[in-house]
């Protein structure tokens, strides 16, 4: 993530741009301009996390536009199908506040319109509006970026290590009970929090294009790094350092009671470990393999209905108010992850050196695939690294074997 800040505008030139680009892909609004004259209010589905925090920039859009924003919070276990299912039917939002990585679903379900964010897209950390972008086509305005980190209680371990080896070596050394923890379900594992372990063997899941955008049809994740990686787990497990008995609450749990000096997690448990009193530091996660460790990198953002009658005026907002230093930062303080905009997150790292971290480590990670794929690969992917863990099987058989499953389901 990139920690140099550009001034931030918005000018006349990009809300005509953005005009333009949406009466060519949201046919079924009015016209933009009837939209924004009509005044009828824009509906926004959001989380109730970050509800209270729209609330002051979408009354100065009330009040500088004319035009009223509904805020409705909605159950974001299910929000992604309600919109897919909603839109087409007209029942749906004009904005929803998502993960990117629902936007190759949204974009093949075409309930979904770019964006033209002009200049304003320079304001934003590169990986952010990567994150945004599906097919050559940005579709909506990113809010924050969150990534996985290493967690270090430095009363029990009080140096960074740089290898996985020497962190395991160091965390058995603190003579705890566990050298190691990560949440890890008992029923799927943990693709997610496990992937800079295994990118650090040069694993990855889809090969990525030179954009950065990944290929849908090169699944490279059965690949000879994906064995050595398979390899690894078993040996992890058999050693103890992965416990598939240990899930994301347990191992909060452990680490709160000082049971470990290592603990993989992101942000959202930060405030439970500074509340346990706990003196700690947030570390890169040291290399397995010899290669950089990259993380998954999760950015969230505002997208716009393809069905919006008021496209226009929804265009305004989530390009012209909601990219604004204080709009970011109003979200990043109801969520606590690093802003996706240059400027606050800088604002933000200056004031809190665990955002700090958390940025300069998420700048080695890799946006979550958002194509429509990544549906076909959770499953097989996280059992695999399970029955390795457990001990179960072969590493190359178990590994190659997930991997043909997942071809054969991409394909079907």
């Amino acid at each position: 993530m990139k920690v140099t800040s550009r001034k931030l505008f918005a000018s006349a030139a990009l809300f005509t741009a953005s005009a333009i680009a949406l009466s060519g892909c949201a046919p079924s609004a009015s016209t933009p301009a009837e939209s924004e004259a009509s005044g009828e209010p824009i509906t926004v589905w959001v989380d109730i996390e970050r509800q209270p925090a729209l609330e002051a920039v979408a009354a100065s859009f009330t009040d500088e536009t004319g035009i009223p924003v509904d805020l409705v919070t909605r159950d974001f276990a299910t929000v992604d199908q309600d919109f897919i299912s909603q839109v087409p039917t007209g029942e749906g939002p004009d904005v929803i506040v998502s993960p990117h990585d629902k936007l190759g679903a949204y974009v093949a379900a075409g309930v979904v319109a770019p964006v033209e964010l002009g200049d304003v897209a320079d304001q934003f950390a590169d990986t952010a509006i990567q994150a945004m972008t599906y097919d050559g086509a940005t579709y909506g305005v990113p809010y924050s970026i969150e990534n996985v980190a290493l967690v270090r209680n430095t009363a029990l371990v009080p140096d960074a290590q740089t290898t996985f080896d020497a962190a395991i070596a160091a965390g058995r050394a603190a003579g705890t009970q566990y050298p190691f923890l990560v949440g890890l379900s008992p029923e799927q594992g943990d693709p997610y929090h496990l992937y800079p372990l295994q990118t650090s063997f040069g694993s990855e899941v889809f090969a990525q294009n030179a954009d950065g955008s990944y290929d849908p049809s090169q699944l490279v994740l059965g690949d000879e790094n994906g064995v050595r990686f398979a390899d690894a787990l078993k040996t992890w497990g058999a050693e103890g350092i992965l416990n598939p008995n240990i899930d994301s609450d347990k191992a909060k749990e452990f680490f709160l009671a000082g049971q470990s000096p290592y603990y993989l997690t992101g942000p959202w448990n930060v405030p439970d470990i500074k509340a346990a009193g706990i003196d700690y530091a947030i570390d890169p996660i040291p290399s397995a393999g010899g290669e950089a460790a990259r993380p998954f990198v999760g950015v969230n953002g505002f997208f716009l209905s393809s069905k919006s009658t008021n496209a226009l005026a929804a265009t305004n907002f989530i390009v012209n108010y909601l990219s604004t230093e204080d709009a970011q930062m109003s979200l990043y303080e109801a969520g606590g992850r690093p802003p996706a905009l240059l400027s606050a997150y800088d604002k933000a790292a200056a004031e809190d050196p665990d955002i700090a971290a958390f940025g300069q480590i998420g700048q080695d990670g890799v946006p979550m695939p958002a194509i429509p794929e990544m549906g076909s690969v959770w499953a097989d992917w996280g059992n695999a690294e399970l029955a390795l863990i457990r001990g179960e099987g072969d590493p190359a058989q178990v590994w190659t074997t997930a991997a043909s499953n997942i071809s054969a389901k991409i394909a079907g």
